[in-house]
């Protein structure tokens, strides 16, 4: 299930608006940063990223349905996803920094780095640009991870550069819905 999906997320991001940076990986660390330009407000977008259930992609899920997933932007706050089959329950990230319109950020092992001992930091940084919102996402990664951080960052890049592409384009239909 994931050699195709990887596949189809690798198209799926060289072909979207978001631009993707992996920096130098380490053995115990990585960051991967993406950026996009999107045409509403800093507070419209912000208010989006609340709503990851409507844009995170199902693949990159524990249920198989993005909608199953919720994130509650205050500190302390969680993102998480619940599976509704068995009654079970991820924790994805806590929130440790909410600004509306301006800033998210939160503390988490995402995918594969779950069952690893190292910790991420993803941050949403939203900045006012003519016409619209400039979204740079950042995803920093360190500690142990079995088999090398440096041989994860870029799938872990990959899929970071597709979510923040769905938010994009999430935002697009939004404003098109908007008009």
């Amino acid at each position: 299930m994931m050699r195709p999906a990887f596949l189809a997320l690798v198209l799926l991001a060289t072909a979207s608006p978001a631009v993707a940076d992996v920096k130098p990986a380490t053995p115990i660390g990585f960051e991967a940063e993406a950026k996009a330009v999107v045409k509403v407000s800093p507070a419209k977008t912000y208010a989006a990223l609340t709503r990851i259930g409507e844009w995170w992609d199902s693949e990159h899920t524990y249920s198989g349905d993005a909608s199953n997933m919720t994130l509650v932007a205050k500190a302390g706050g969680c993102f998480c996803e619940t599976i509704p089959d068995d009654g079970g329950t991820i924790e994805h990230g806590r929130i440790i920094y909410a600004r509306p319109g301006q800033t998210l950020r939160l503390q988490g092992s995402l995918g594969p780095l779950q069952s690893e001992a190292a910790t991420g930091t993803l941050t949403w940084q939203l900045k006012p640009v003519d016409g619209g919102t400039e979204i740079t996402q950042s995803y920093v990664v360190g500690g142990y991870i079995r088999g090398s951080a440096a041989k994860l960052a870029p799938i872990i890049d990959q899929v970071m550069g597709q979510q923040l592409a769905r938010l994009a384009e999430y935002l697009g239909r939004s404003a098109k819905s908007a008009d």
